[in-house]
């Protein structure tokens, strides 16, 4: 069996991108596809605590995808819900990268 068999689900990711500035200067959240249709697998957790800059918060999910573009500035898309990317982890095969795993919990 191969791993590609494993993924059984599909996502796609955006990215933030900044091109304009609102009143106050601050950057206007635009987001652009980045994957589309990518193969994955979605995994519910027991919880993990990941800290993201000064803050600790509970991974609820594990994402597996290839070895692909993909980074904790990105949001991700399984099934029609919206993931927050916490920590993308790469998995290697002893040469080069083989998929990624990524940490992530449900945007409420």
């Amino acid at each position: 069996m191969s791993f590609s068999y494993l993924l059984k689900d599909t996502c796609f990711t955006e990215r933030f991108t900044s091109t304009t500035e609102d009143d106050y200067g601050a950057p206007v959240k635009v987001w652009t596809e980045n994957l589309v249709d990518e193969p994955c697998r979605l995994v519910s957790g027991a919880g993990r605590e990941v800290t993201v800059g000064a803050q600790v918060v509970i991974a609820e999910y594990r994402l597996f995808v290839g070895d692909v573009d993909i980074t904790e500035q990105d949001r991700v898309t399984v099934n029609e819900i919206l993931y927050e990317i916490l920590l993308v982890v790469s998995r290697a095969d002893g040469t080069h990268g083989h998929h990624k795993e990524c940490l992530l919990r449900c945007v409420r």
